[in-house]
């Protein structure tokens, strides 16, 4: 079908104020490195100073008993569950908050948070329809069938879009759990159409849906010390605040589906093949992938669709969340690993269509295995029993399992950009596992708890994988272009989930690049890694909030960090360092200077040149006898000399002999006599203060480095020198050699000759990727050329 297109004219005007912190405005200093203060909250008896949990620290608990019954055929997904809820608050509860989340799919019942829009320059006949007003009701969203106490009696509930409120028949108080029952339906989207973490995908080749179910059943909200009910509503970016739980799921579907989800199934044996349930017991003591269900396996499911079904069963235990997918097209592959810290056996598994299968069987568990590996050495031990990618166009995570990206052409073949665009998703979706699923951060307020300090950890992860892998985001120089925009297109790290403009730059690359930052040019490795386990450890299976970060930096590192997080997470100011000005000078062996005389004329202060009421009202009571009269011992020169006892002569001269100098001998001249001396200007152009990293070149072609800290900045945040002394000439100096500190302009960063450039490098555009998030794209590749798979 031809799609026609519409042109449009387009105008649009971008707008945004930034936030500022200053603690003393009018002033060169007092204030990039002033302590965070009354910024950060006041420490209490659930959150300490140090960053650390409390001794009254405590968190709410939801376990779940969830049965699905997924009726392919009419792409509707009808649930009942048993929720227990735990108050281990010391709060009284007399109502309970429940995310809808797939309410955000309903043209009616969504958060209502409208977004901007204009007239287009192109769009399709498909995409353009009248607007409707009032707006109609497209069918989506949940639908609630009952809501009862474990008895069976209705419980009242008031649904405001994305949130439900259930009222209590009676205060739940601290220590007693509720036991109540939902029953709920709602129709499943497409999610390549209406977008969203959760849906289907049709493959119109073969007639086939692959499910991704993901926020699909009423889950509860967070209750906690910092906020109370976290019931912000989900308007689809602002990610997810949930409490840990243990969970028991079955899941019927059509009998012809492979099924995995959050945990370890349950009864493998009665819903796979004898050949797959062998497999499975083969791949349990794998040290490499075994094909559980095989690529023939699955192309056959294909073509031949049952109508009978199967209930797969599933259990996870000390999770906060559940999520599943179902399709007659996967393959699945797994391996067992070891993790080394804790020595726990893990089943990495892998699940994806034949569009994906020459990517995903060569890599996908194996980079499984090799980012919870990674992840347990920089943060806490991996200590689940599953971890599983899925191949579904997608990119999004969730306890034991995330769905990623990675599509072949239709040869089989693939781009290196479609290649490493996967292995850069599975590493950053399974690393997830950590950051938010276990250190359990607020997604739905602070987006950079869970990705950006997860995309730093994939960097990390990235960088073990292959020494040449191209990182986007990490080494300092990537974030540059985002720094160097106008200040009305930023926003500091610090803001709230869903009122941020550019948000891939600002809550996943500026965070892992500062982190990058501390670690390999601020703090060092070793200090950084050590602080950085720390706060993993304090905060696993807990409720950061960002205070508990950066208090637990500083505290575990004996460095204090609040102008990095000042600048850096609360500021939109860029780094620019600029080389202003060399003074170069050289030595001067001048005679030194012969003694010199002067005359004084000596005051002569018989009362003290101060006086005060106490003094005077002391001397005139006749009762208050001063020590220094009564004991004579201590009665001293000056003593007398105030009371004009002793004499001076006021008039006489003093020769005083200047002693500091003395004439340069052959020796020391012949010693210093080529030492040359180098005073560097620099000025902080930019705004955010960093460390001075320099190289100086000599004449000789020699080199050295060295590196000031950022608080070389204290005392005047604008303008500092630096002085070097070298016994030999320099030929340049160059301000960052490396790039460590994301320099926005690096032509004021270099003095003296400039090298000419010693090869040349070709650039590129890269062609879209299609309309399939990662799927190969472009008419051939060079796999294709050589005519390898």
């Amino acid at each position: 079908m031809k799609i026609k297109s519409i042109l449009f004219s387009l105008l649009i005007p971008v707008s945004f104020f930034a936030q500022d912190i200053k603690n003393n405005p009018t002033s060169n200093h007092g204030n990039k490195f002033e302590a965070l203060g009354t910024i950060l909250p006041t420490p209490n008896i659930y959150r300490t100073g140090s960053g650390a949990p409390g001794q009254g620290y405590w968190t709410n608990r939801a376990e779940y008993d969830i049965s699905a019954y997924l009726d392919e055929d009419k792409r509707n997904l009808k649930g009942s569950e048993t929720i227990t809820y735990y108050n281990n608050s010391p709060d009284d509860l007399d109502y309970l908050w429940l995310q809808l989340d797939e309410n955000q799919q309903s043209s009616v019942k969504n958060a209502g948070y409208d977004g901007s829009s204009s007239i287009p320059k192109i769009t399709t006949t498909g995409n353009l329809a009248e607007t409707a007003l009032p707006e109609s009701d497209n069918g989506y969203g949940v639908n609630l069938e009952k809501v009862t106490d474990a008895s069976g009696n209705a419980l009242p509930f008031t649904v405001n879009k994305t949130m439900m409120r259930i009222d209590l028949p009676k205060v739940l108080k601290k220590g007693d759990k509720l036991v109540f029952k939902i029953n709920w339906n709602y129709n499943i989207a497409n999610r390549l159409e209406k977008g969203g973490r959760g849906g289907y995908e049709f493959f119109p080749e073969d007639g086939n849906d692959l499910y991704t179910m993901t926020q699909w059943y009423p889950r509860l909200c967070v209750y906690s010390d910092f906020k109370g009910w976290q019931n912000n509503q989900f308007t689809g970016r602002g990610e997810f605040a949930l409490e840990f739980g243990n969970f028991k799921v079955s899941m019927n579907v059509p009998a012809d589906h492979i099924v995995t989800g959050t945990g370890q199934g349950k009864n493998y044996k009665d819903v796979l093949t004898n050949a797959q349930f062998d497999r499975w017991q083969k791949a349990q003591n794998s040290s490499t992938p075994v094909e559980i269900v095989t690529l023939a396996e699955a192309k056959n499911a294909e073509k031949n669709k049952s109508k009978d079904r199967k209930t797969w069963k599933f259990e996870a235990n000390d999770v906060r969340d559940f999520a599943w997918t179902s399709s007659r097209k996967f393959i699945w592959d797994g391996m067992k690993v070891v993790i080394p810290e804790n020595k726990n056996e893990v089943m990495a598994m892998s699940f994806y269509p034949k569009e994906a299968y020459n990517l995903y069987s060569k890599y996908s568990t194996k980079l499984v295995a090799h980012t919870i590996k990674t992840y347990s050495e920089f943060t806490i031990p991996y200590p689940y029993p599953v971890a599983q990618s899925i191949e579904a166009a997608n990119g999004m995570e969730y306890p034991m399992i995330c769905f990623n990206y990675g599509r072949t052409e239709k040869d089989g073949t693939y781009s290196e950009g479609i290649k490493n665009g996967m292995i850069g998703v599975i590493i950053h979706e399974v690393g997830h596992n950590f950051f938010p699923m276990i250190i359990n951060s607020d997604e739905r307020q602070w987006t950079w708890m869970d990705e950006g300090l997860n995309t730093f950890v994939e960097y990390l992860t990235e960088e073990k994988w292959d020494n040449n892998f191209p990182s986007k985001r990490g080494p300092a120089f990537t974030i540059v272009d985002y720094m160097k925009l106008p200040k009305d297109q930023l926003e500091p790290i610090m803001t709230n989930s869903e009122n941020i403009v550019r948000f891939g730059p600002n809550a996943y690359s500026k965070p892992a690049t500062g982190l990058n930052i501390l670690r390999e040019t601020i703090m060092g490795r070793e200090l950084f890694d050590k602080a950085f386990k720390t706060y993993a450890k304090r905060w696993a299976f807990k409720h950061p909030e960002p205070a508990d970060f950066f208090r637990t930096m500083n505290d575990a590192s004996a460095e204090n960090l609040d102008w990095f997080w000042r600048g850096w997470f609360y500021g939109i100011e860029a780094v620019d360092i600029s080389i202003d000005k060399v003074t170069v000078a050289a030595p001067d062996f001048p005679v030194a200077p012969k003694a010199k005389t002067a005359t004084y004329k000596m005051d002569k202060a018989l009362t003290p040149t101060y006086d005060d009421i106490s003094k005077i009202r002391n001397r005139n009571n006749k009762n208050i006898k001063f020590e220094v009269e009564q004991d004579k011992t201590v009665q001293d020169f000056y003593y007398k000399y105030d009371r004009g006892q002793e004499k001076v002569d006021s008039l006489k001269t003093y020769t005083i002999e200047d002693n500091y100098f003395a004439t340069t001998d052959a020796a020391d001249k012949d010693k210093f006599k080529d030492m040359y001396a180098y005073q560097i200007d620099f000025s902080n152009k930019g705004g955010l203060v960093m460390p001075i990293i320099l190289q100086f070149t000599f004449q000789d072609g020699t080199r050295l480095s060295d590196k000031s800290s950022a608080q070389i900045w204290r005392l005047n945040e604008n303008k500092v020198s630096k002085t070097y002394y070298f016994s030999k000439k320099l030929k340049s100096i160059q301000l960052d050699p490396m790039l460590e500190t994301a320099d926005i302009d690096i032509t004021n960063n270099f003095w003296g000759e400039i090298p000419a450039p010693v090869s040349k490098f070709q650039v590129f555009k890269q062609k879209s990727n299609g309309p399939i998030r990662g799927a190969s794209a472009g008419k051939i590749n060079p796999m294709q050329a050589a005519g390898k798979k």
